[in-house]
């Protein structure tokens, strides 16, 4: 049985602070002019489509590994968060405690750059397709006969955009220069590379790899800050080191498990979504939790 304040959360309520943004998992409520609270819901998208039905402890797992990285990566890059202590939070958030607990976050307001930073240390997804038809990412040149799932001989950094419909959308770093000029995109390649590195490292020891990552940056008080989540499943993929075999797609610790059922069923991956039957719910949340008990040593 779970208890009350386990129980997944598809939308959070908090009346008495106005909703800034509502996306396929976080909602942004303005606290202040300067703080925002994220809140991360148990929500799952799959082929950039929200799913009917939630992951049972998604959002504290998302929520709980930001924190835990922004910590970690802070020697090498600030960020926006403040806190994920609930007796810190001001007065009026008091009420929805229980909505809010591990899955939520007070953050200071950044202007964003319209820009993902993506890092790449393996050959995997969008990449692999791109690197199938021209063996070259985003423009990168990459050597010849590399397989889905191989170690590229050094990380690469592959900008994205988000299209109108959502879907991320690659694009090469003179196309990013054109967006943010030449020295902030050489800072953000600069930055995005050191930070995979340095998580690289610390997922290895822990046995497992990081695949590929994306960032999202944004200017607080004129400095360069790392903001909204950061190396969760969400947004980066974690593979078991022992079972790594390049050559086809690998064990993950994300929703490859929800999208390889999703592939077995006739639906044109359009809105609405089906419902999940409750063995893949179930396995989903514990590949989630997996990844957070996996990355840090804590459980959750």
């Amino acid at each position: 049985m779970i208890s009350e304040e386990k129980l997944p959360l598809l939308q959070s309520r908090i009346p008495s602070l106005e909703l800034l943004a509502s996306g396929k998992v976080r909602e942004v409520y303005r606290v202040d002019d300067r703080t925002l609270l994220i809140v991360a819901t148990d929500r799952l998208s799959a082929f950039d489509v929200v799913l009917p039905d939630p992951i049972p402890r998604k959002g504290e797992v998302l929520t709980q590994l930001s924190v835990f990285w922004f910590g970690l990566l802070e020697p090498l890059a600030k960020n926006h968060f403040l806190t994920a202590d609930l007796a810190a939070y001001p007065q009026v958030l008091r009420p929805y405690a229980n909505q809010l607990a591990g899955r939520s976050m007070l953050v200071k307001r950044a202007d964003m750059i319209p820009v993902e930073c993506v890092a790449r240390g393996y050959l995997a997804g969008s990449g692999w397709k791109e690197y199938s038809t021209s063996q070259a990412v985003c423009g990168i040149a990459l050597p010849p006969g590399l397989r889905d799932g191989d170690r590229l001989p050094e990380p690469i950094f592959t900008p994205a955009t988000k299209a109108a419909s959502g879907h991320d959308e690659n694009i090469s770093f003179e196309q990013m220069i054109g967006l943010t000029g030449r020295e902030l995109a050489e800072r953000l390649r600069e930055l995005t590379l050191s930070i995979y590195s340095r998580a690289a490292e610390h997922a290895r020891a822990r046995g497992i790899i990081l695949a590929d990552t994306k960032f999202e940056f944004g200017f607080i008080d004129g400095e360069l800050a790392l903001c909204d989540e950061v190396l969760t499943p969400d947004s980066s993929r974690f593979w078991p080191a022992a079972t790594w075999q390049p050559g086809g797609p690998q064990p993950s610790y994300d929703k490859q498990f929800v999208r390889d059922y999703l592939e077995t069923l006739d639906w044109n991956k359009q809105p609405p979504a089906p419902h999940l039957p409750p063995n893949v719910i179930a396995q989903t949340s514990v590949k989630y939790v997996e990844a957070y008990h996996a990355l840090t040593g804590r459980s959750l």
